[in-house]
């Protein structure tokens, strides 16, 4: 392990811990950890709110003909737990949220006057991950995934993903993360991407668009995309030189046309939405993972688990502490966090 390590950090630090009695890959959180968490949680949700996104909460299960639909059964099926039996029907522990949010956009009648609809959830997923690359919080089979879908024209595409973009950016500055670099994920060679080659040359020219017009720099990479459309993928990089994706911006065209989205345009025809997904910090397993290797477990104050000790020089003072104490809890409790721009200011 490297100095920071996140799996020794997170111990030492009372973050999370694991039993053989719930699972690999089932870590759980410690209070200290738990109050890390919340504060990611809910400075993300502000962020979204303040950017015109409405928050859901959807089931963690679904039948298997959901995702039969959706394609994750025939694409993604082998990082998918199996079906249990329920009566005559198959339910399954999702692999991923959009499956769902399709389906609550698909609820009701849409006019083109209520697009770009930006449904947000922080929203368990499950995934089937083998033994041998578990570890610690960034590869786990319980997942609590910062997630949003956009359902926008396709003239809408470029600027919800240069959105999505700069709510990435400030998200990494307010909480102190290093980028590796930006990565375009196309598609490879081979049966685990959705087959439909129109498709994949509008979805990826739609995401090019967007690179080049953010200025960022970027790398191609073949054979990373999702198995419905090319991604942009932020990497980080953690202190033994892996690197992973942490945050990122996808263009779907595949499940708007599965589950037969519409929208009535101006001109009173039904059109077909543009799926944009979108992730700010990712699994928060994995952003506090990164967040304790970048920081050490020194975290930013805001985030920090432990933000204020009141220590009395004598007896004497013990009965303001006390009171001090007891109006820091009562505006924990109750109190508004209160941001500045990007950057959280305290509470």
């Amino acid at each position: 392990m490297h100095d920071h390590d996140h799996r020794r950090l997170g111990r030492e630090l009372d973050l999370f811990d694991t039993d053989p009695l719930i699972g690999a890959g089932l870590p759980y959180w410690l209070p200290d950890g738990a109050t890390v968490r919340h504060a990611l949680e809910e400075y993300v949700r502000a962020a979204e709110r303040r950017a015109g996104y409405r928050h859901v909460y959807s089931p963690v299960l679904g039948k298997r003909e959901l995702y039969e639909i959706s394609g994750h059964w025939s694409h993604y099926g082998d990082d998918m737990f199996p079906p249990m039996a329920l009566g005559s029907e198959q339910v399954v522990l999702r692999p991923s949220l959009c499956p769902h949010h399709a389906l609550i956009y698909r609820s009701r009648s849409r006019s083109h006057r209520e697009l770009p609809l930006r449904i947000a959830e922080l929203g368990g997923m499950y995934r089937s991950e083998p033994s041998g690359v578990l570890g610690g919080l960034t590869r786990v089979r319980a997942v609590q995934l910062n997630d949003a879908h956009i359902f926008c024209t396709p003239g809408q595409v470029a600027g919800e993903a240069l959105g999505a973009l700069e709510m990435i950016r400030r998200a990494h500055e307010a909480l102190g993360l290093t980028r590796s670099r930006y990565r375009l994920s196309l598609p490879g060679a081979g049966g685990k991407y959705v087959a439909d080659p129109e498709m994949w040359r509008r979805s990826t020219a739609l995401l090019t668009d967007v690179l080049d017009r953010s200025g960022l720099p970027y790398e191609a990479a073949e054979g990373e995309a999702a198995f419905y459309g090319p991604k942009i993928d932020v990497q980080v990089v953690d202190g033994a030189g892996r690197e992973s994706t942490l945050s990122t911006v996808q263009v779907d065209l595949h499940q708007p046309e599965r589950f037969d989205l519409r929208y009535i345009g101006p001109d009173g025809a039904r059109h077909r939405p543009v799926m944009v997904h979108r992730s700010v910090i990712g699994s928060v397993e994995r952003a506090v993972a990164h967040l304790i290797e970048q920081h050490g477990g020194a975290f930013p104050a805001w985030l920090a688990p432990v933000q204020l000790v009141i220590l009395p020089v004598t007896e004497a003072e013990l009965p303001d502490a006390d009171a001090l104490a007891r109006v820091g809890a009562l505006v924990g409790a109750h109190g508004t966090v209160l941001w500045d721009d990007a950057v959280p200011a305290g509470g």
